[in-house]
């Protein structure tokens, strides 16, 4: 079966009072001028993949169904193909990576779908899966490399272009590629002009590799927190759909994911997964062509379902990125007074002690010297610099660290 806009006009109508038309929210941050964000991230289980599980489960017969319904997925998927499953009254049996949040996990079982966990990524529960599937007879639901759960994801280009005239780039979310290939679809019938650029985690690029290839690439593996696009190889159906539609792939680091993450929490109080977040890093850090920079552009906020623990650490690391959170070592000679002046000087330029570690010095400082760890709350990394020289002035010797 080939992708139609007709196919995706049927998800369409047949979505329309099962999931949300999610509201599109201007951006506060600036860059590009003309940013918005498509907020998927508030979308019914908390990802825009409740869309195509549910439009493809829909499509099957009632023999199919009573078979029950097989998935692989890092979260999202799992908790799209479980919700779509029990209203539609069919089993659900979905292999998860160990590697996956447990919120996503549990969120999964809460909906009634049976979990069943697998060592490795992504592409270990996958494998997992199918083995079941060819086992049980069950319905196989691909996570992105099937046309009719294409068609569902696509439904939000449909929505994008509805909601935003004039729309002229897309930047969408990549792993293993069913987002972009329907949201690309859709925008490029539709609205040629409009420019369609995917992000993928820098060390999950396994669509950006294989566009350049001009040919399929399985990387040897992933490393990125983004679980949710940590894919080692694009769909046949996807790659063909991204190389005939997407202008261009462009990756981002985790540090990056983690401050658009820490960005959007402050500045337009969403919350995002690192998945969710990668369009939103493209374009605070400038990752996107140049000629886009003054563009009307929509970026895709994929997903919220962050574990809470994951979380912290991203809104530490940040901050840390941002320059919010700071540390300093300084060698001194271990006397009183010697805290009491390095906290006045820092507090006069406004900066917050929060942490203080007191040390003696090693073999190669005075015999009464000692470093003093400073951990503190910075506006940014000028003002963190400001400090830093000041201390410097004040005639003590910072340690690189």
């Amino acid at each position: 079966m080939e992708l139609t806009l007709d196919r995706i006009y049927q998800a369409a109508h047949l979505l329309k009072d099962k999931i949300r038309n999610t509201d599109i929210i201007p951006s506060a941050i600036g860059k590009p001028a003309h940013l918005f964000f498509k907020s998927e991230n508030l979308q019914m289980t908390g990802s825009f993949k409740v869309r195509g599980a549910y439009f493809k489960i829909a499509m099957l017969g009632e023999s199919e169904r009573a078979k029950g319904v097989i998935a692989c997925s890092a979260g999202n998927h799992a908790q799209g193909v479980a919700l779509a499953a029990a209203q539609m009254n069919t089993s659900a049996t979905i292999f998860i990576p160990s590697i996956a949040p447990l919120s996503k996990i549990e969120a999964t079982k809460q909906l009634g779908a049976n979990v069943r966990l697998v060592d490795g990524v992504y592409d270990d529960a996958h494998k997992a899966a199918v083995e079941f599937q060819e086992k049980s007879g069950g319905v196989f639901i691909h996570p992105f490399d099937d046309v009719d759960v294409i068609a569902g994801q696509g439904t939000i280009g449909l929505e994008i272009l509805e909601q935003i005239p004039n729309l002229e780039a897309v930047v969408v979310p990549v792993g293993g590629g069913g987002l972009i290939s329907g949201v690309a679809f859709v925008v490029k019938k539709l609205n040629p002009d409009c420019k369609v650029y995917g992000v993928q985690a820098a060390g999950a690029g396994s669509m950006q590799r294989s566009l350049s290839a001009n040919e399929r690439v399985n990387l040897g593996g992933v490393s990125t927190f983004a679980d949710g696009i940590a894919v080692k190889s694009p769909g046949e159906t996807t790659f063909e759909l991204c190389r005939k539609y997407v202008d261009e792939i462009v990756t981002v680091s985790d540090d990056e994911i983690a401050t658009a993450i820490l960005t959007l929490m402050e500045q337009q109080k969403l919350v995002a997964e690192g998945a969710g977040a990668v369009a939103v890093a493209a374009a605070m850090f400038g990752k996107l062509p140049e000629q886009s920079h003054n563009k009307k552009t929509c970026a895709i906020v994929s997903g919220g379902n962050i574990d809470v623990n994951i979380l912290s650490r991203v809104i530490s690391r940040g901050l840390l990125n941002t320059g919010r959170l700071s540390e300093l070592k300084i060698e001194m000679l271990d006397k009183p007074g010697q805290l009491k002046e390095v906290s006045a000087i820092i507090a006069d330029i406004g900066a917050n002690v929060i942490k203080v570690m007191h040390n003696t010095g090693g073999e190669n400082t005075d015999i009464i010297g000692c470093y003093l760890h400073i951990s503190m709350e910075t506006k940014n990394k000028e003002h963190f610099m400001e400090v830093r020289e000041a201390i410097r002035r004040a005639g003590y010797r910072i340690v690189e660290t």
